[in-house]
């Protein structure tokens, strides 16, 4: 099997994954996954198409992400892994489609308006 090559994205954040066979290492950024995500919910997001399709320790991941925040990034990365399983294997689609996995998810922040504090602040409303 060669290297799969796969991009995810949210918000903001880029991640762009290499898959091939292997131990099941994760690295993001150079760093382990576990040292550049913290927190468990973090982790887990980026292992659940692995976990669901029981292949947990059948790949390496090399992960290049950029843009966003911590939770986007982690998000951006789980579609990446789940386009490259699918596209490595067309029945894990039918585990990992009903999960939501390999649907983009298309909120982005709102832009700010001129002549107000935020997006969705209203103007001072006046009868007069």
């Amino acid at each position: 099997m060669d290297i799969v090559h796969k991009i995810g994205r949210r918000k903001t954040a880029v991640a762009r994954i290499y898959l091939s066979e292997g131990k099941g290492e994760i690295v993001v950024n150079n760093k382990d996954y576990k040292n550049y995500f913290t927190t468990g919910t973090l982790q887990y997001k980026v292992q659940q198409p692995l976990m669901l399709t029981e292949n947990l320790e059948s790949y390496d991941i090399k992960v290049n992400v950029y843009g966003g925040g911590v939770t986007g990034q982690a998000e951006a990365i789980r579609l990446a892994i789940t386009r490259a399983l699918v596209s490595i294997n067309a029945e894990h689609r039918l585990i990992l489609k009903p999960e939501g996995l390999l649907t983009r998810d298309p909120r982005m922040v709102e832009r700010k308006k001129f002549g107000q504090k935020k997006a969705r602040k209203k103007f001072q409303f006046s009868k007069r």
